[in-house]
């Protein structure tokens, strides 16, 4: 199944046919608030076309704002949005905001027209206005007409969120919660929706950005309000049934889901190619991998074929000391996919999630986790997000250290990588990165699919390579005898660092390792391979049933073990623009064999993995006891001293 919903297609004749009906709202009516409060400035008599040019004074103090008393003339939503900019004629940003509110009004009452005709509530108006409404059918009337002034609202502000997407600057306005959401008949719902919106630009909108920004926060609270009591709404089914497209802006109308637009970030970032990460080959190696796995994401289909076949790495953590090269990392995996979305013409979208997103305020840090998340994983686009530092910004549960915002960071963290409701189609990818895993919360880390150690430039090769990479050319100084960066070859390399896998590296693994070999001889069957596992949840209890699927994919990931040619990405005719099961025929070819020995391999540098985090963990713990003996032992030698 392509998961894609039957779609039925807004026509533009229907839409601009409510055009003068919008026209006429923005230019003007008049609305005594139900709901909220009236809040907009007393408006000056002036000549038509001429703006008062004044400002209000607004608190500084989050959470208050001083509002003036209502206009008396009424809701002039135009005249408020020229005010807005400060200039005598409407500025491009003003037109901007003026013809979007114009189409999306506009769009809004098309859809609650074909809500009428669907339920038959357009029969029932005709025979109100005529009397003839029979008494029996009064109920079902003031239903249909509260449901299609959910449906017209959700609409209205989707609409109008969805064509401004574009303008959205830096600027951020919190316009707390919309209000007059009105539910008596359609008309009257975007009357109350325009009268608050027009509150929102006279308190908010000091500037051009500001006021973009309230036009925004104003309907994205609107389609929370509308969604939140439209839902529950008796009737209201042929509304979130249905779907509809608008053609000419790309608008897709699917109930009160608020529609994406497909836009990449625009990133500034010093990108890194591969050949100038030294060291950290087999970090490298699956970063250049999953790169190219990203760009097989059908769009239509919205499915990955490695993700249906196996092998899709969804999250992952790197870990090393600092300066090994995590960040590094992150410039080279973005820069290749942002030159392979370019060239496909995909929309690409990377962020990362900082310790600046952690909020004082009770529920923001989780409200911004959310966000980041719904940013990456939009199934419109190719997404890349980063959790750097993440021991700082998620909490471990229990930790007394641990802040409220970075408790909620775990929370929502760990129901998106591998909650009830998490759905892997394969577009985007999360990388967690930090200096000190031991300190992530262990369900937390349990998550990351693959591990990457980042271990930076570990030979003696790798050290001239990068000297001789970061001193760069202006020197005089001869190379001498060394065949620059023949060691940084990506497939040698790769398969010597998973060859060294095959024994495993910490001691607390290698007695476990060697007992069982000692018993079983070579791990060469499931069975054997089930014991190994076993043994080693013995001797650390929390590798449980997580670890194991994480083994499973990372070898799923090893049996995919190869790279996409290069002319696939390069030319998109050949692989990324064909159909998604011709591309899954491609892959298939490609899949290698899964052995034991690789199986071996991946739950050695997993459980490795495990095993050091462990052992990290409990010699702080360890350390920070003794320091608070040492410390306690000192304030007692001394107390003793000053009463001698």
């Amino acid at each position: 199944m392509s998961g894609q919903r039957d779609e039925m297609e807004l026509r533009e004749e229907a839409i601009r046919a409510h055009y003068p009906a919008a026209e006429a709202m923005l230019e003007g009516f008049d609305h005594v608030p139900r709901l909220a409060k009236a809040s907009a400035p007393v408006g000056q008599e002036r000549s038509a076309g001429i703006t008062t040019g004044t400002r209000r004074f607004r608190s500084t103090t989050p959470g208050l704002v001083t509002r003036p008393t209502a206009r008396s003339e009424g809701v002039r939503l135009l005249e408020r949005i020229n005010d807005a900019t400060g200039d005598a004629l409407p500025t491009p940003a003003a037109a901007t905001v003026a013809q979007d509110l114009r189409r999306a009004l506009a769009i809004s009452l098309a859809i609650g027209e074909s809500f009428s005709e669907v339920t038959g509530l357009k029969e029932l108006k005709k025979a109100n206005l005529e009397g003839r409404l029979p008494q029996p059918r009064r109920a079902e009337f003031s239903e249909l007409l509260a449901a299609e002034s959910f449906a017209v609202l959700g609409s209205f502000a989707n609409a109008l969120a969805f064509l401004l997407a574009d303008q959205a600057g830096e600027a951020v306005v919190e316009i707390g919660a919309v209000e007059e959401v009105l539910s008596d008949n359609a008309i009257l719902a975007l009357h109350g929706a325009l009268w608050e919106l027009d509150q929102d630009i006279a308190t908010f909108a000091e500037d051009e950005s500001k006021l973009i920004a309230t036009v925004l926060a104003f309907a994205e609270e609107l389609s929370a309000k509308a969604a939140a009591r439209g839902e529950a709404a008796p009737r209201i089914g042929a509304f979130t049934r249905a779907n509809w497209r608008v053609e000419a802006d790309d608008l897709p109308i699917a109930g009160f889901a608020p529609p994406r637009k497909a836009r990449g970030s625009t990133l500034v970032m010093q990108f890194k190619r591969p050949q100038e990460v030294v060291g950290n080959h087999i970090a490298k190696y699956q970063a250049m991998r999953l790169a190219k796995m990203l760009m097989a994401y059908d769009f239509e289909r919205k499915l990955n074929p490695f993700a249906e076949l196996g092998g899709f790495i969804f999250t992952f953590m790197g870990d090393g000391a600092p300066g090994t090269g995590k960040t590094t990392l992150i410039q080279m995996m973005a820069g290749l996919l942002n030159d392979y979305c370019k060239v496909a013409g995909y929309p690409f979208r990377y962020q990362n999630f900082g310790i600046d997103n952690i909020d004082s305020y009770q529920g923001k840090s989780g409200q911004n986790a959310k966000a980041f998340i719904s940013e990456i994983m939009d199934p419109a686009v190719i997404g890349f997000g980063t959790v750097d530092d993440i021991d700082q910004i998620a909490g471990k549960r229990g930790d007394r250290q641990s802040s409220a915002g970075q408790q909620e960071v775990t929370a929502v963290l760990m129901e998106a990588f591998a909650g009830a409701n998490t759905v892997v189609r394969g577009n985007c990818t999360f990388g967690m990165f930090s200096n000190f895993p031991e300190n992530v919360d262990d369900a937390l880390r349990q998550r990351a699919g693959a591990r990457f150690l980042v271990d930076g430039p570990q030979t003696r090769a790798d050290y001239i390579d990068i000297l001789t990479l970061l001193l760069g050319k202006k020197h005089a100084i001869p190379l001498g005898d060394h065949d620059l960066y023949a060691e940084q070859e990506i497939q040698r390399a790769v398969a010597e660092s998973f060859a060294r896998h095959s024994q495993p590296t910490e001691p607390g693994l290698q007695s476990v390792f060697a007992q069982v070999s000692t018993q079983l001889g070579a791990l060469d069957t499931l069975e054997k391979l089930g014991a190994y596992l076993k043994a080693i949840q013995e001797a650390d209890p929390r590798f449980t049933g997580r670890a194991i699927k994480n083994i499973t994919d990372a070898v799923k990931v090893r049996a995919m073990d190869f790279e996409l040619p290069d002319d696939w990405m390069e030319n998109p005719d050949i692989f990324l623009f064909q159909p998604y099961d011709r591309k899954a025929e491609m892959i298939a070819e490609l899949r290698r064999p899964i052995t034991a020995e690789m199986v071996v391999q991946e739950i050695n540098r997993y459980a490795d993995s495990e095993f050091r985090y462990a052992d990290k963990s409990d010699e702080v713990a360890i350390e920070g006891m003794v320091r608070d003996m040492q410390r306690a032992e000192e304030a007692k030698r001394r107390y003793l001293e000053e009463k001698q």
